[in-house]
């Protein structure tokens, strides 16, 4: 598969400016075997589970309420950054917060720049990687399909961890080109960043991900806690999605 070659010419593509440490390789491998089909395996690690144990209609039915779940830590990530607003130091900044979060509750999918305008804000307090407060950490470890139960320290490593692996992943993608992936492969990767693919269009999918690889490639690894947020951000009103 296409997606193979970002995985394993990972150092050809990053050039000499990224050197992955055994953990980020050891991601990329598993990532490269999540794009086979359906949501990525390794952060869904009870399909593994269920798919062998549970009949169809039970699946879906389970999928139906994982989904749901993801939608309610979407609006729990919206309300915390509303109510931050106010913390942020820097008083355009604020307002760029505070307008972006007003169209996001209001149904509209922010552009491209929108996102990026807010990027500062997530640099120090009360939005930066370090000062993110547990609760909050526990739902964007649903909105990132991983596990929220965990001691604040080891969500805020894995967090960080696994948001840094999605950086990597999203550069080497840029570089390839969204084109030379395929179907599955389009969809799993808006799935694996947030956007519940399943009933998107492929073409639909491929803008998406342009999107999320035009705001992830102009950000600074200080920044990466807006990366961590865009799974809301950007996927939360996509067509529809909301509903």
């Amino acid at each position: 598969m296409a997606l193979s070659r970002v995985c394993w010419a990972r150092a050809a593509l990053w050039g000499s400016a990224v050197t992955p440490g055994p953990f980020v390789t050891r991601r990329l491998q598993l990532g490269r075997s999540c794009f086979a089909g359906g949501a990525p395996r390794y952060l869904f690690p009870r399909q593994l589970l269920i798919r062998h144990f549970w009949t169809p209609k039970q699946q879906i039915d389970f999928l139906n309420i994982y989904h749901t779940l993801r939608k309610q830590s979407h609006s729990e990530i919206m309300n915390y950054l509303e109510k931050v607003v106010p913390l942020v130091s820097d008083a355009q900044l604020r307002w760029h917060l505070k307008d972006l979060c007003t169209k996001i509750q209001n149904g509209t999918h922010p552009a491209v720049h929108d996102i990026l305008a807010i990027r500062e804000c997530f640099c120090s307090h009360p939005l930066s990687m370090n000062q993110l407060q547990a609760s909050h950490m526990k739902a964007l470890s649903r909105a990132m399909l991983l596990t929220s139960y965990l001691p604040p320290p080891l969500l805020r490593w894995r967090l960080q961890s696994h948001t840094t692996v999605i950086h990597h992943l999203d550069r080497a993608l840029a570089k390839l080109g969204v084109g030379q992936l395929t179907a599955q492969e389009v969809k799993s990767a808006c799935y694996l960043r947030g956007l519940n693919s399943t009933h998107i269009a492929e073409d639909r999918c491929r803008t998406w991900l342009g999107e999320w690889l035009q705001i992830s490639c102009s950000l600074k690894e200080a920044e990466l806690s807006l990366l961590l947020h865009n799974v809301v951000l950007l996927s939360t009103n996509y067509l529809g999605t909301r509903r």
